[in-house]
C-alpha cells in the first residue's frame, strides 16, 4: 500500500537507524576536528635558509633562520620567509582536505564546503589588479 503510515515498531526502527547515522556523523566530525587541531606543517625553502611551522589555521608557530640568512640581503630573507609561509599554508590546506575527505567522504557536499572554506582561509583568492 503506497503512502501507508508506518506502525509503531517500524517507526521506532527508522528512528533508531536515523539516530545511529546522526551519532556516527557526530563521532566522525569530532574525529575530524581532533585531527585538524593536531595538524602542523613544517616547510623549508629550497635553499634551507628559512624553516617555518604553521598550524591548521595557518598561524605561524615557529620560524628558524640558518646562517645563510646572514649572507643575504634582508629584503630577500623577508621575501623568502613570506614565500615559505605561503608554501606551508598550501600544504596545510591540502592535508586538511585529505583529513576532511577521509572523515566525511570524498562525495560529501558538507566536506567539500568545509575544505573550500579552510583553503580560502589559508590561501585567499588572488585579488584582481586594479587598472588605472
Amino acid at each position: 500500500m503506497v503512502g501507508a503510515i508506518p506502525g509503531p515498531e517500524e517507526s521506532r526502527e527508522r528512528l533508531a537507524a536515523w539516530k545511529g547515522k546522526i551519532d556516527q556523523l557526530a563521532a566522525d566530525t569530532q574525529a575530524m576536528s581532533d585531527r585538524m587541531q593536531e595538524l602542523r606543517v613544517t616547510v623549508s625553502d629550497p635553499n634551507y635558509m628559512v624553516t617555518v611551522t604553521v598550524d591548521s589555521s595557518g598561524t605561524l608557530l615557529d620560524l628558524q633562520l640558518t646562517e645563510r640568512s646572514r649572507r643575504v640581503e634582508l629584503q630577500h630573507v623577508s621575501q623568502t620567509i613570506m614565500e615559505t609561509i605561503r608554501a606551508a599554508k598550501a600544504q596545510v590546506a591540502e592535508q586538511a582536505k585529505e583529513i576532511i575527505e577521509s572523515t566525511l567522504g570524498e562525495d560529501s557536499a558538507a566536506g567539500r564546503a568545509i575544505a573550500e572554506r579552510v583553503r580560502n582561509q589559508l590561501i585567499p583568492p588572488a585579488e584582481p589588479e586594479e587598472r588605472w
